[in-house]
């Protein structure tokens, strides 16, 4: 019965992403890294990460991220994650997850995914972005809901959630074959209201 529980829920979410995903607009001006282009991916935790490995994988080596490894796996989130397709993931550390105090609280699929943003968004799409937008620029998640970058001063970025928490980034462009991750030193949660979750294709 657990089994097939998990199931559920990690098709249900591998839908959200996927859905979302399919809502976004393809003419995003960042496309795939052409992986013969030579550059050195930042190292999480003194542990390399490498660009040919999707998201999951990258992110499960990260000495980092044990508890966001363990939360994504046990709501099936992680599936998305190793899917084709392209994601920016805003990965809290482990001492992140932990002040938030979110370990077996309800609504964790919902929680993940509002750290996904469709669509890849390294740190060059970000600050042309935000100085599109003015100073700031939102990005819709896999949720439904809604992540604020702006400057955090002059080279730095920081991410605002809908319950007015504001995250900094602490490594940039961690490139995956599927996305990019950002590591950012708090958790960022959806807002109290229900899920506007993007409707699946």
């Amino acid at each position: 019965m657990k089994h097939a529980a998990m199931a559920g829920l990690a098709a249900g979410a591998a839908m959200m992403i996927g859905g979302a995903l399919g809502a976004v607009d393809r003419s995003d001006p960042n496309p795939v890294p052409d992986m013969n282009v030579e550059f050195m991916n930042p190292m999480i935790g003194g542990q390399s990460m490498m660009a040919d490995r999707d998201i999951m994988d990258n992110i499960s080596a990260s000495p980092m991220h044990a508890t966001f490894v363990a939360a994504l796996k046990e709501s099936g989130v992680a599936t998305a994650l190793k899917a084709n397709g392209q994601f920016t993931v805003f990965a809290p550390t482990d001492a992140a997850f932990s002040a938030a105090g979110l370990k077996g609280k309800s609504n964790m699929g919902r929680r993940l995914s509002y750290l996904i943003v469709p669509g890849r968004y390294d740190s060059k799409a970000l600050l042309k972005a935000i100085n599109e937008g003015g100073g700031e620029t939102r990005l819709r998640t896999a949720e439904g809901g809604t992540l604020i970058a702006r400057m955090n001063g002059p080279t730095n970025i920081m991410v605002l959630d809908e319950r007015g928490n504001i995250a900094d980034i602490a490594i940039y462009d961690v490139r995956d074959k599927n996305g990019v991750v950002h590591v950012v030193d708090h958790m960022l949660e959806p807002g109290g209201g229900q899920s506007h979750q993007v409707a699946f294709n």
